[in-house]
């Protein structure tokens, strides 16, 4: 017999003994009902399983057992399923609708049903980060033990609960992972850290298929996952949510309680972040004790931002419970706590998902009881607050649209007061989401955060809203944001005119130009005839004049209706060149808008977050394609083919031959967008003659001793993990065309620091002298650092430009507020000046 043989009759031994390592405890397993390794081929742990075959076990699974039902709720980007596996008796199973209902009533209170008598609803929700592979493994044993186990305990748990298993919350970025590690998987398996299987080339399996982290998506629902996963939420509430993840190899294993929430008035009832947790908690200490598991609780994590998966259901009444294995980033990797295998990373996950299902029945009245109590105190929280609802005034319907859409989302009711007017009731049962879209605050418990401090949705908006302490009759609320409508298009014959205030405006320029008509961007206000009377038209309105399409009038009343209709812009028919007040049409600052052929750089070293919001902006909302540019292609791409180049955070460190050759590109007249440290590297490599901001340390202070152990929080104080703060924008530069006020709102998560250019026309957006709008920002950075630094300013390169961005303006794809920032840089940009005082 040789070595690998030897080796491999071995390894396959210890594989098929293995599994009992796992749900021996749960024995005796139907025979009728196939075990995964028997339906995969290969035993759980020795190898990574594909998405579509986990939907395929659970299928069998749904088809073997009358146990268990599978619910399609939604695909991916890529057209994955989203699926749950239902799991019950089949007495529940076949009254799920009956449960659904009774189990809403008693939360709603709308009638008394015993409590004892409605099952408990169960979510067990796995891998939302694609490359933390461990728990959708996990899910596999936990839907065969809940499907197929005879134990009693079992028995007990499908009578008393309803347990729907999300096995795969971001099957995109795991089978992006999968593909990964089985291609590097080694036999004999390689302990090393440094190999390929443990280490993935970017932008890795984390994120979804725009790069966006899905475990952030749940207040934002930018993306489809996270849609389909917040609306199945609001159909059920479960009593209780898992969240499992993974963390760095060198720990052990987490447990809610987490640390103390950083909120100085958290929105969360105590009770669930103290006596639930830590009844939960007695649960997984001893189940973890049982198998000699190490782990911890009440550090690193915090559960402050909403938009987890281990927050928002706590939101919804819901024991939200968030578990981190220590990853063995493949099959096996040597760590200092010795050799972590992938086997060891899925009994853990696995004993924590069982161990849940036992708490959660086992203390079902005190959940029905908990739930039921927090959406009362809605109702009583909002009316012990002064503030009695938001009021907001939005005229670019689009914009207004988008948010009223996001509010109703989350089941949070808005009324209309007048036209483009809104107020949203604090007194309704999501009043702690109608917190989360509004509240702002500058007080808190803690400095160090695991992800933001601020998140208030209205920001990211840049809505202008107010508290309003006295609310009038209301009516009835939105169905939905379908009210809002487009005037019927109108035919002219001289020029068409369409308003810059709109979010849709740069979707509009794609699409004309996508079908071969000739515009104009107004580049100075003016007012113009209709058959109506007079319309306004603001910086940045497009003009369209009939006279010299090059396509027939016919085609291009098809076009325009068409335009408007799918992207809900007004085109107004304007009768005459001469205007009523302003710039007339043929003004020469009403300037022909150039095609953007736009590029952007990625690879390993750029953030891939950044770089997925820029490409879903432009995919999902403009439907304009971008270039991306791999890093190792650099030194042999030509620039030539593009006009506009964009580069997003990063750490970049440029062939000498690239970065000549990037100087000569600019200089002939086109744009480079930088943003974040991308803007840091313009200035640091000489590309631009601008500065950053820098403070020396005082030297006549003398250094005072603190404690060694705190210096992780001290230094970490100084970090801006998400704040907004307010900037001061220059209405009439082309790169704020389509705002209507000069106070902006600025979503900053970095700590980059732009001093204001060396031209006094080339900063676009200064920070306030008071720019504290919302989270928590040190005084340190308040008072050293923000006075002396700009958000957003344009820098001359030759006959080209270097439009430079502090701040991030797509964060995590919901920043409406500073995206037409952004798209202006990409339509408008050569046509960006920067004067020098003469």
């Amino acid at each position: 017999m040789s070595r690998h043989f030897l080796w491999l009759f071995l390894f396959c031994s210890s594989l098929a003994f293995g599994q009992d390592y796992f749900f021996k405890n749960y024995a005796p397993f139907a025979p009728e009902i196939t075990s995964p390794e028997a339906y995969l081929g290969y035993g759980i742990g020795s190898q990574h399983t594909r998405h579509d075959q986990i939907v395929g076990y659970l299928e069998q699974l749904a088809a073997q057992s009358d146990r268990a039902q599978l619910i399609p709720y939604g695909r991916t980007h890529e057209g994955r399923k989203l699926v749950f596996l239902a799991l019950s008796s089949p007495k529940n199973l076949a009254r799920l609708e009956e449960i659904r209902e009774a189990h809403l009533a008693q939360i709603r209170g709308e009638k008394s049903p015993v409590l004892e008598d409605i099952p408990l609803i169960i979510n067990l929700a796995y891998n939302v980060h694609g490359n933390e592979p461990s728990s959708s493994e996990a899910a596999l044993l936990t839907a065969y033990t809940l499907s197929a186990s005879s134990h009693a305990a079992v028995a007990s748990y499908l009578e008393k609960a309803v347990i729907f298993i999300d096995p795969t919350i971001n099957p995109d970025g795991r089978d992006r992972h999968t593909q990964w590690a089985n291609t590097y998987k080694g036999s004999p398996l390689v302990v090393d850290p440094q190999d390929a299987e443990h280490n993935e080339y970017w932008p890795g399996g984390r994120t979804n298929h725009y790069w966006f982290d899905l475990n952030r998506d749940w207040l934002l629902t930018v993306n489809p996952e996270s849609q389909a996963k917040v609306a199945w939420s609001h159909k059920w509430y479960p009593n209780v949510v898992t969240d499992f993840h993974e963390m760095g190899s060198q720990s052990t294993y987490f447990f809610e309680p987490m640390k103390p929430n950083a909120s100085w008035d958290p929105i969360m009832p105590k009770e669930n972040y103290t006596s639930l947790n830590d009844l939960f908690a007695g649960y997984f200490s001893k189940a973890l004790d049982s198998i000699g598991s190490l782990y911890f609780t009440k550090e690193a994590f915090d559960g402050t931002y909403p938009g987890y998966g281990s927050s928002y259901p706590d939101l919804q009444g819901g024991l939200a419970l968030l578990f981190e294995q220590a990853s063995s980033r493949g099959l096996k990797q040597t760590t200092a706590y010795g050799e972590i295998t992938f086997p060891f990373t899925i009994r853990n996950q696995y004993v924590s998902s069982m161990t849940t299902v036992r708490a959660a029945v086992e203390n079902a009245s005190v959940l029905k009881t908990y739930q039921r109590e927090f959406f009362k105190s809605a109702f009583t929280n909002a009316a012990q607050s002064k503030v009695k609802g938001y009021a907001f005034t939005e005229t670019d319907r689009n914009k207004a649209k988008a948010f009223i859409e996001k509010l109703q989302t989350h089941k949070v009711s808005v009324y209309k007061t007048a036209e483009d007017s809104y107020v949203v009731p604090t007194s309704q049962e999501q009043y702690r989401m109608v917190q989360s879209f509004f509240e702002t605050y500058d007080k808190y418990r803690d400095s160090v955060y695991y992800d933001a401090s601020a998140w208030s949705v209205a920001n990211f908006f840049n809505i202008k809203y107010r508290a309003v302490q006295k609310m009038g009759t209301l009516g009835t609320p939105l169905s939905a944001a379908g009210d809002f409508k487009v005037p019927d298009f109108e035919s002219a014959t001289y020029a068409y005119g369409i308003d810059a205030q709109d979010y849709h405006l740069p979707a509009a320029m794609h699409y004309l130009g996508q079908h071969g008509v000739q515009f104009s961007a107004a580049y100075k206000p003016f007012s113009a005839k209709t058959p109506s009377g007079k319309a306004d038209f603001s910086y940045g309105s497009l003009m369209i004049p009939v006279s010299l399409q090059k396509i027939s009038k016919d085609s291009l009343d098809r076009v325009l209706a068409q335009m408007s209709s799918e992207l809900m812009v007004q085109v107004r028919p304007i009768t005459s060149g001469f205007s009523l007040a302003g710039v007339d049409l043929g003004s020469r600052n009403i300037r022909p808008v150039r095609k953007p052929k736009a590029a952007m750089i990625i690879g390993n070293g750029t953030s891939s977050y950044e770089a997925g919001e820029v490409w879903h902006l432009l995919d999902t909302r403009v439907g304009m394609p971008i270039t991306k540019l791999p890093v190792r292609n650099l030194d042999r791409i030509s620039l030539d083919s593009y006009n506009t180049l964009v580069m997003v955070s990063g750490r970049y460190s440029f062939s000498t031959s690239f970065k000549e050759r990037l100087s000569v590109w600019l200089s002939a007249g086109n744009t480079l967008i930088t943003i974040g440290s991308a803007s840091s590297w313009a200035v640091r490599s000489g590309l631009v003659k601008e500065s950053l901001v820098t403070v020396k340390p005082d030297s006549t202070v003398a250094v005072v001793s603190k404690p060694y152990i705190d210096a992780g929080e001290n230094n970490g104080k100084e970090a801006i993990g998400g704040v907004f703060v307010k900037g001061q924008l220059d209405l009439s530069h082309p790169l704020a065309f389509g705002y209507k006020h000069s106070e902006i709102a600025l979503y900053k998560n970095n700590t980059v620091w732009l001093a204001p250019s060396k031209s006094p026309y080339g900063t676009v957006i200064n920070y306030t002298d008071r720019p504290h709008l919302d989270g928590y920002i040190s005084e340190k950075n308040l008072k050293e650092y923000f006075p002396k630094s700009v958000s957003l300013l344009v820098s001359k390169k030759g006959s080209g430009r270097v439009i430079m961005f502090a701040d991030n303006p797509n964060f995590r794809g919901v920043n409406y507020g500073m995206n037409r920032l952004f798209l202006n840089a990409l339509f408008l940009g050569d046509q960006i000046e920067v004067p020098q005082q003469r």
